[in-house]
């Protein structure tokens, strides 16, 4: 009984206590809806890959290459690598560590050393039937060679858990680094439709610009033919041909940019800027939709946005760090241990009578450091402090990044309505103008500005089908969509 309880008091010596604050998540209160309108119909798109619900195939394809070929998506795994290998070092520190050494050794003994006197001493001088034999012991100008080979092994206890806050918080850092990671590949997936869609959206542009060039070079053309019969002075085909110049001039940074938004795709997919432009040459076929999704509960959001799950891990880490400073302002122990065969002949090294064996225990306690200690621990302190804050910050903003797209889709939505509605009504006074001039009733200038507002109402209409898909992304992103559980 009395070995028994030898073995829990040692056992329960050697776990010690674990010194600093235990670590609690913290409750934000968020409310209990989104204030911003929101789809009435269940979710149907998947968040990991949410850019699917675009029905994009072109689309589909750049996300996907660009999560696995982006530079920062890779410099974000490689830091999840590297937490991972931090954590294994804060782990080993709790540890024993063994050491293996080997080793020859020879003296030579000096002439002038004290033991020549008792050398002498044992020869009984140098008279007859003297030969400086000492029995065993090495005459002056002689030498000795050892050998040995053996283990040492040291051991810091961790009675008071700094190695396990230090572990914990490596393991925060760790868990950290992975929603660091899918926080870059939600940005990325997010600037990646951004990006498409704007390129899309100059290319929609200038489709516009062209087909509205072209009908004015019909309008030339009929503006030519009544100036030759008289029904119109030369002048109207000068100002036609004007209208078409500046027409044509509005187009050309347009084509600029579509270059532009070619090469940015292509670095996001870590290539070089010109990768793309044979392959997003040609404007989508398919008809660019906008999806509708429900914002779901802002309870939801604090479980799905990385960076909130990430800000929450980086608290848990400073808590951790608290403990390991504290446990700093306690006693440490020791032990240490060396076991060794040691002798003056390889023949009988790994024999039983070769055996030596050394043990030690060492304390150390903390007297004076002039408030070293206590100051780490308030630094600590002040970190963990800072760590809540920016958990707290993170949350406040990601309430707002849904808030704030919710507002814009509905307004956009209705704008998009009305414009709709501005290129029918444009296009249908378009047509009266061209008729009312191609009889005389109306002046060119009539029939110019009327092609002027056709124009102005497409491209608003194209610009709004583009801020739509736009503002669904940032709604996306801000949901904390793009990432699946893979690590």
């Amino acid at each position: 009984m009395r070995a028994r309880f030898m073995v829990v008091a040692v056992a329960a010596l050697l776990a010690g206590c674990t010194v600093g604050p235990n670590y609690v998540a913290p409750e934000m209160a968020v409310p209990p809806a989104f204030v911003g309108p929101q789809a009435t119909v269940g979710a149907t798109v998947d968040p990991a890959r949410w850019w699917s619900a675009f029905d994009d195939p072109q689309l589909d394809g750049l996300v996907e290459r660009a999560l696995k070929g982006n530079p920062d998506i890779a410099i974000a795994a490689s830091r999840v690598r590297q937490a991972r290998l931090q954590e294994i070092v804060a782990r080993s520190q709790g540890l024993p560590s063994v050491n293996a050494s080997a080793s020859p050794s020879h003296i030579e003994f000096s002439k002038n050393a004290g033991l020549s006197s008792i050398a002498r001493a044992f020869s009984g001088g140098t008279g007859a039937g003297g030969t400086g034999s000492t029995g065993g012991i090495a005459l002056p100008g002689s030498g000795i060679t050892t050998y040995s080979v053996g283990f040492d092994a040291s051991w810091e206890l961790d009675l008071f858990g700094g190695v396990r806050r230090s572990t914990e918080g490596a393991r925060a850092r760790t868990e950290a680094a992975v929603w660091s990671k899918r926080d870059a590949a939600v940005t990325l997936a997010a600037e990646v439709a951004q990006a498409y869609f704007a390129l899309r959206l100059d290319q929609a542009q200038l489709a516009t610009i062209e087909g509205e060039i072209a009908n004015q070079q019909r309008a030339l053309t009929i503006a030519g033919n009544i100036a030759k019969v008289g029904l119109v002075p030369p002048i109207d085909v000068t100002r036609q041909r004007a209208s078409i110049t500046s027409t044509q001039a509005r187009a050309e940074p347009v084509r600029a940019d579509v270059d532009v938004r070619m090469h940015a795709l292509a670095i996001l997919l870590g290539e070089p800027p010109a990768t793309l432009m044979a392959e997003l040459a040609a404007p989508s076929v398919a008809p660019l939709g906008v999806p509708t999704i429900p914002a779901g509960l802002p309870s939801e959001l604090l479980r799905r946005r990385p960076d909130i799950r990430g800000a929450e891990r980086d608290l848990a880490a400073s808590t951790a760090d608290i403990g390991v400073a504290v446990a700093d302002m306690y006693p440490k122990f020791s032990l240490t241990g060396m076991s060794q065969l040691i002798s003056t002949a390889l023949g009988n090294l790994f024999s039983g009578d070769s055996l030596q064996l050394t043990a030690s225990g060492a304390a150390q306690f903390p007297l004076l450091d002039w408030g070293r200690r206590k100051s780490v621990v308030k630094s600590r302190e002040e970190d963990r402090e800072q760590a809540y804050l920016r958990y707290r910050s993170t949350v406040l903003q990601a309430l707002r990044d849904v808030e704030d797209p919710l507002a814009q889709i509905a307004a956009e939505r209705r704008r998009n309505a009305a414009l709709q509605r501005a290129v029918i009504d444009a296009q249908s006074s378009a047509n009266a103008a061209e008729s009312q001039y191609r009889t005389g009733f109306v002046a060119q200038t009539t029939l110019l500005n009327a092609e002027t507002d056709v124009l102005t109402a497409r491209e608003q209409l194209v610009s709004s089908d583009a801020q739509l898909r736009q503002l669904t992304v940032a709604l996306f992103k801000a949901l904390g969509g793009g990432w699946e559980q893979a690590e």
